[in-house]
């Protein structure tokens, strides 16, 4: 879906994603369309983070509801399922949007359960590895 001005002319703006999101968190671009970010969206004062994320956080959208928040927060990264029954996430972006996620994290989705969400901080270098945010391990 593109965006149009009052004359109809398309600008091929990106358009917010799911139908009927309201969130005021994602970027807009200059004709005021909300979008996902990109790269060019990326400061340089940036922090990379590990998160895992213990408690019932499995066959619940846990990691659906992590994808969802991250990419409305604007974060690189990813988000999987571990063997031992918990979720581990790794993100790049400013500090204010890894607190938000954080919070996001422990308040956990609906159904889920979330007993503890322990942060390790990595590199710079594996921030830079870090692409749009997605769910791995989903088919």
């Amino acid at each position: 879906m593109t965006c149009k001005d009052a004359s109809s002319r398309s600008f091929g703006c990106i358009s917010a994603g799911r139908l009927g999101a309201t969130s005021n968190r994602r970027p807009r671009d200059l004709h005021g369309c909300r979008r996902d970010a990109t790269l060019e969206d990326v400061p340089s004062d940036l922090v990379v983070k590990h998160f895992l994320v213990k408690g019932r956080v499995q066959g619940v959208g846990f990691r659906w509801f992590v994808h969802r928040e991250s990419a409305e927060i604007g974060l690189r990264g990813w988000v999987r399922n571990t063997d031992d029954g918990h979720v581990e996430v790794a993100a790049t972006g400013t500090a204010e949007q890894i607190a938000e996620l954080k919070a996001a994290l422990r308040q956990g989705s609906r159904g889920s359960r979330v007993d503890a969400v322990i942060e390790h901080d990595l590199e710079d270098s594996e921030g830079e590895k870090l692409e749009e945010f997605k769910i791995e391990g989903a088919w």
